[in-house]
């Protein structure tokens, strides 16, 4: 039975769009998650709604809980994960507003707790591959339909955070063939593919970040501006690639 855990998706919690909703706490070994989880139906489909800095985004990146997160809703019962994620674009091509929907991730964060296997057992789990790719291609194809223009199978690179890169970062990232940047899909992704997860996340182009000449340097006002701004467009595409996942 799929049930799709939702990461972030504010505005889907709307009585309009959740049905039979209620909130529930719960405990994990690694203590509760960053929010109580919102459970209910969209147009049938079981969903469990998390906010991954809090419902009042009080929760810095690397005070994110993320393990207890994924833990909650694989508890839950989630097969497939959707994530939302506001990034920062190190491409001329991918503009403020566009979406992306990364294939790729590089790690460059260095405080979190990046696996569930660090006591008893010892599990490498295969990471060549760590997004849903069948997730990437219907997110496309619902993006297509809604005419929302998009990019696909692109790298992110997460940062630790809560600081921006400097110019020089900003860079050496564009060297590495990074293609946007957030604070927020590593470790979150990796813990999802040890659970077994199809994971995905639906990124925001929010800004620049401070790379390209005579762009105004990133700030936390730019980002929300720009999400306020496109949130419409991202609850059609949830919707949207819900019920393409329930017919899979």
């Amino acid at each position: 039975m799929i049930k799709v855990g939702i990461i972030g998706g504010s505005g889907l919690d709307n009585p309009d769009i959740l049905k039979n909703s209620r909130e529930i706490a719960v405990e994990t070994p690694y203590g509760p998650p960053t929010s109580v989880l919102t459970v209910g139906s969209i147009k049938g489909i079981d969903v469990v709604i998390l906010a991954r800095h809090g419902k009042n985004h009080s929760i810095y990146p690397s005070k994110v809980n993320f393990r207890a997160n994924i833990w909650a809703l694989k508890e839950q019962g989630c097969t497939h994960v959707l994530a939302s994620t506001a990034v920062g674009s190190l491409r001329e091509e991918i503009e403020p507003g566009h979406l992306v929907f990364p294939n790729q991730f590089i790690d460059h964060t260095r405080k979190r707790e990046t696996t569930f296997f660090d006591e008893d057992v010892v599990v490498h789990t295969p990471m060549a591959e760590p997004f849903c790719q069948n997730l990437v291609d219907l997110l496309s194809l619902s993006a297509d339909e809604l005419k929302l223009t998009y990019h696909r199978n692109r790298t992110v690179i997460t940062i630790e955070g809560p600081r921006f890169s400097t110019k020089a970062e900003s860079h050496m990232f564009r060297g590495w063939n990074a293609d946007v940047i957030n604070m927020s899909t590593v470790p979150e992704v990796v813990l999802a593919r040890e659970k077994q997860m199809h994971y995905a996340a639906i990124a925001m182009s929010t800004d620049y970040d401070c790379w390209r000449e005579g762009e105004e340097s990133v700030t936390w006002e730019m980002i929300l501006a720009t999400m306020k701004k496109n949130s419409d467009n991202v609850i059609k595409l949830f919707l949207d690639v819900l019920y393409k996942i329930n017919d899979t």
